[in-house]
């Protein structure tokens, strides 16, 4: 029985089994041969208000199939550059969630990037509330150095809060005390904050930069890019609400005043062309919260950008 055309499958978007714009899935993890792998981390037992982001990597992976392009890369006529042309992108599916446990399900979101380091590929983690950085960067122990650049709303620097130390909220603090961590650039940070003042004085005390959407959209993105150490390889974690809630509302933690798409767009870009990318994540969709679908489709949207970016610059990883 034919299942296309006479030419071959025509694949279309919303046809097939949804991997990250339908690249290949290798779910066995010893066996990646990749540039870049995404992992799935569809935990969100570390908020503290509403729930959700779990769904947030299959809500991000079927927005990404309308990336399938079709053809080799993707051309940008206004860089005049051809995207992704050649670049192999694989899906290692999920990390294996075990419900109400966050060490365990923590442990596996580990695996899973230390698998991809393993394999020489750019792990993508696709989160899942923000506490899935934790282990994301607790894979990199014994790699090299490298500078944390966090997009968000809120600083994440709180210490225990509850007797909790692994949830939403902490994440920037870890990192913080990691001796791989160099140091941290916190870009969007505004408003009602889920971090005291203390928290601030603490991660300045850290060597953290601490920059508003404001304050940046005074800078510009170049001047923003610049503020990071030269030469630093860097980690780049963005959590969506760092986007205004006017495009980005599938989130559990809105916070109104937000970056518009071009403002994290060129501040990526600038950063991929002075810097090696060593990880990325993005986290906190929630897509029930955004019956349009636009959250996930700007999840989708900034990953292959941003992927684009880092393999066009070239820089090579340590």
């Amino acid at each position: 029985m034919s299942h296309g055309y006479e030419g071959g499958r025509l694949n279309l978007p919303f046809t097939g089994i949804c991997t990250f714009a339908k690249a290949p899935y290798q779910p066995d993890w010893d066996r990646l041969e990749a540039d870049a792998a995404i992992l799935g981390a569809p935990f969100d037992a570390g908020t503290q208000w509403r729930a959700g982001a779990r769904f947030g990597p299959r809500g991000v992976r079927e927005a990404s199939t309308l990336f399938s392009f079709g053809h080799s890369g993707a051309y940008d006529h206004e860089d005049d550059v051809t995207y992704l042309d050649g670049v192999r992108i694989v899906d290692m599916g999920d990390a294996d969630i075990v419900h109400t446990d966050t060490l365990t399900s923590h442990a596996n979101i580990r695996k899973g990037v230390e698998a991809a380091l393993r394999a020489g590929a750019l792990p993508v983690t696709i989160g899942g509330d923000h506490s899935i950085n934790i282990p994301c960067i607790e894979a990199y122990e014994g790699q090299p150095p490298f500078h944390v650049l966090q997009i968000d709303a809120h600083l994440d620097f709180v210490d225990e809060r509850h007797g909790v130390t692994r949830g939403h909220g902490n994440p920037m603090r870890r990192a913080a005390e990691k001796p791989w961590v160099s140091g941290l650039t916190q870009v969007g940070i505004r408003n009602v904050s889920s971090t005291a003042r203390e928290g601030y004085d603490d991660a300045r005390a850290r060597g953290s930069d601490i920059l508003s959407v404001r304050q940046m959209r005074v800078l510009g993105p170049l001047a923003t890019a610049q503020r990071i150490p030269a030469g630093a390889p860097v980690y780049v974690t963005i959590d969506i609400d760092a986007f205004c809630p006017s495009i980005a509302p599938g989130t559990g933690t809105p916070s109104h005043g937000g970056f518009l798409y071009y403002e994290v767009l060129e501040l990526l870009q600038q950063v991929t062309r002075r810097h090696a990318i060593v990880g990325i994540d993005l986290v906190e969709v929630a897509p029930d919260y955004d019956p349009t679908g636009s959250t996930s489709i700007l999840a989708a949207q900034v990953l292959m950008n941003l992927l684009g970016f880092v393999f066009h610059a070239g820089i090579p990883r340590p």
